[in-house]
């Protein structure tokens, strides 16, 4: 198999890894540079007073904790994270452009970034923009497609605009102009397509790279040479597990790898599953409050409270289109004429929807109650869809129970 695993060690861009240099003492501006050493400078921080951490705890104690640490490359990183004052670590991550958002591995990559930030550290997301054009293998046989370079600016754009906001989110003490609500100044993001576009190399690793094997990239000398870090001080990594699963039963995994969450407190929700008289998904609700603040902030949190509350089944809250398209991209959904839908048997279109894989089905649940439009119980067979069904003439939300629904776009 012919892979591009050669090209991507040489750009250092890694899902799963982090890459830890300690920084300099303290001066006006530290030079941000990575570990390949180049003549160009990559960015500036600007380094702003000091404040002492209110963890007493270092960073890798933390992510060994809460499961968020799957190795380290010396155990040396230990006592060296401890001392954020005067020699903080600058701790970068890569994210490849491959999408116009971040999936839910990613938000592992940010995460482990924020405990760093939040810790004292300055961290730096590195999104392969060069490594996306140089391309990737994603099977045993088989590459990633080829993205063209329009797609690639509009994914890079887009994440960039999400990781600068969540990890605005995660204050480093270090730094006075923090702001909780993202837009952090002190947050850096670079594309590694910046300083890769003048090389006529990148080229030559799209055409060629693709076929070199890391056996034998390794074994040659000057590749060794590249792969070590110039001076006296020493580089560091570790890497962090993947979410590999789902279930409902790992929740409190995920209240300790997902959220920011006290140990205590996820240990005293823990606890409170297994008594009698525990809330059913009381666990669950709350991680996904977390990760939602987390993602989107208190106000994408009162949003979806506000969607979640709007429409459950039975609600009394009168539903708008706007809430309704507010849970587009979670639900399944389809496009029908107006002609398809006004005066059509609720029965029917509960079938041509999707939502029922028969026309048995529909009225079955209908008569156990369990059969909702727009939130309302239906209870007659014979109901068909008028014109102030329509929710401002645009939409139809059908429900069958509380989990299961079908948004009906009118085309």
């Amino acid at each position: 198999m012919a892979t591009n695993f050669a090209s991507r060690s040489i750009l250092f861009s890694h899902s799963t890894k982090l890459f830890i240099l300690p920084f300099k003492p303290p001066s006006s501006h530290l030079s941000c540079s990575l570990p390949l050493r180049f003549t160009r400078t990559i960015c500036t921080l600007q380094h702003l007073q000091h404040k002492q951490p209110q963890t007493s705890r270092t960073v890798i104690g933390i992510l060994e904790e809460r499961g968020l640490l799957d190795s380290i490359t010396n155990d040396a990183l230990r006592s060296i994270s401890s001392n954020t004052i005067n020699a903080p670590l600058k701790v970068y991550c890569g994210f490849d452009p491959t999408a116009e958002s971040l999936h839910l591995g990613n938000l592992l990559g940010l995460i482990v970034l924020s405990w760093f930030r939040r810790s004292g550290h300055n961290v730096v997301a590195v999104i392969g923009g060069a490594t996306a054009r140089v391309g990737d293998p994603s099977g045993k046989s088989l590459e990633r497609p080829e993205l063209d370079v329009e797609t690639l600016e509009r994914n890079t754009a887009g994440i960039e605009n999400t990781i600068r906001t969540i990890l605005g989110r995660a204050k480093n003490p270090n730094f006075e102009d923090s702001n909780v609500n993202g837009n952090d100044s002190s947050v850096v993001v670079l594309n590694n397509y910046d300083w890769w576009k003048e090389f006529s190399f990148l080229d030559f690793l799209k055409r060629v790279g693709k076929y070199a094997r890391v056996g034998s990239m390794m074994a040659k000398e000057s590749v060794k040479k590249r792969m070590r870090v110039e001076g006296a001080t020493a580089t560091y990594g570790l890497t962090f597990p993947l979410l590999l699963k789902s279930d409902d039963d790992d929740v409190i995994r995920f209240l300790k790898v997902l959220t920011f969450l006290d140990i205590d407190e996820i240990i005293k929700l823990e606890e409170e599953t297994k008594k009698p008289g525990y809330v059913p998904n009381t666990a669950q609700r709350r991680l996904a409050e977390e990760v939602t603040r987390f993602v989107h902030g208190e106000d994408g949190l009162r949003e979806a409270r506000r969607a979640t509350e709007a429409l459950k089944p039975g609600s009394e809250t009168k539903l708008d289109w706007k809430t309704i398209e507010g849970i587009a991209e979670d639900v399944p959904s389809c496009s029908l004429a107006y002609d398809e839908v006004l005066n059509q048997s609720l029965v029917d279109l509960s079938v041509s929807s999707g939502l029922f894989d028969s026309k048995s089905a529909a009225r079955r649940l209908l008569k156990q109650g369990g059969l909702y439009l727009n939130n309302s119980r239906v209870d007659s067979e014979n109901k068909r869809i008028e014109e102030a069904d329509i929710v401002d003439g645009k939409v139809l939300l059908l429900s069958a129970g509380k989990k299961n629904k079908v948004l009906v776009r009118i085309a």
